[in-house]
């Protein structure tokens, strides 16, 4: 059944104020027709003679002046300068989670620094219609569904000779111990006429992306061989990929880098997590259905770079790019001190 709200009227304040002297809230509830909780936040709210006692007349004032009072503050202004902070960081496609931990971390000791995800998106949700309020809830990463197969109608296993099963890495590479170990795909562009190579370290996070001049075998064999040996050899232990034909020149890969490949099974997204993530991501920076021939080497490394500078709630809010650089030194000290 549905109840109807209504506030304590001068006759409802009288008879509490009569009857507050000898009988319990309960009592004067029940008299009432009302809630208990409602006769006792009225006695705490306007109960404020030094007696303690209540008056009623006195109540009504006070009643009267905090229904007129404006509702608080939000904690996130629209005018103010942490707003200005938080929609740069928008600009730069940084999640509100990452940046309510970010400024936590900038700010340790200033609380008015300090604002929550929940806060962060509800600022941007009940900012007025317009263009601003239209780019930032844009520059928010959307839900995207199921990914679709790049090839329509025409099954992709079975076309890779000689591959190794994911079954077969060793489980350091699986409980991500080890930096080194990488995961790879290809994101398609409008009508698969071209591709952008992606790499994923599984333990940093750190993201790579390769120029592919083409959606062949060959293309993506260069584009993945040449950023591969870009890193340090200590560091390019090994990839792990779908089993897309593209990769039929996995051999030469190998042969080029020095890198194992292993392979994912087929229709099994969640094997190769790391990199699935990361190319919804990318999906900020390179929408769907469009030509993603025309970016240069020189774009796509800024691209990574944007992603590699942004913090991660599995670095526990580091940067894929600060946690790199650790390791990179490890690796420079020597082999012993990756472990």
């Amino acid at each position: 059944m549905t109840h109807c709200y209504r506030h304590l009227s001068a006759e409802d304040r009288a008879v509490i104020m009569l009857m507050r002297v000898s009988y319990s809230i309960r009592a004067i509830a029940h008299q009432l027709g009302r809630a208990p909780s409602t006769i006792s936040r009225e006695l705490v709210r306007h109960t404020v003679k030094p007696d303690g006692a209540y008056d009623a007349s006195l109540a009504g004032h006070r009643a009267r002046l905090t229904r007129c009072r404006p509702h608080r503050s939000p904690k996130l202004p629209l005018n103010g300068e942490l707003f200005e902070l938080v929609v740069y960081l928008l600009r730069k496609y940084w999640s509100p989670e990452q940046i309510a931990r970010t400024l936590k971390r900038m700010f340790p000791d200033n609380t008015d620094r300090h604002v929550s995800h929940e806060a962060i998106y509800n600022a941007l949700y009940l900012m007025p219609r317009g263009s601003l309020k239209k780019e930032l809830i844009a520059c928010l990463r959307q839900g995207n569904g199921k990914r679709r197969p790049r090839s329509r109608g025409k099954d992709r296993r079975q076309q890779i000779p000689d591959l190794v099963s994911i079954h077969l890495r060793p489980p350091e590479i699986e409980d991500r111990l080890m930096p080194g170990h990488w995961e790879g795909d290809l994101i398609m562009g409008a009508n698969n006429r071209s591709a952008v190579g992606t790499l994923v370290e599984r333990t940093t996070r750190l993201v790579i992306l390769a120029k592919v001049d083409g959606t062949t075998a060959t293309a993506a064999a260069v584009g993945f061989s040449d950023k591969l040996n870009e890193v340090p050899r200590a560091l390019r232990l090994s990839m792990t990929y779908d089993q897309g034909k593209e990769m039929v020149k996995h051999a030469e890969i190998t042969q080029k880098t020095g890198t194992a490949i292993y392979f994912a099974d087929p229709h099994s997204p969640w094997q190769r997590g790391s990199n699935e993530n990361t190319n919804g991501l990318l999906r900020q920076y390179l929408p769907k259905g469009t030509d993603l021939s025309v970016y240069s080497q020189e774009e796509l490394d800024e691209i990574a770079d944007s992603l590699n500078t942004r913090p991660r709630k599995t670095l526990d809010w580091r940067t894929p790019l600060e946690v790199y650089a650790e390791v990179l030194k490890k690796s420079v000290a020597g082999p012993s001190t990756l472990q």
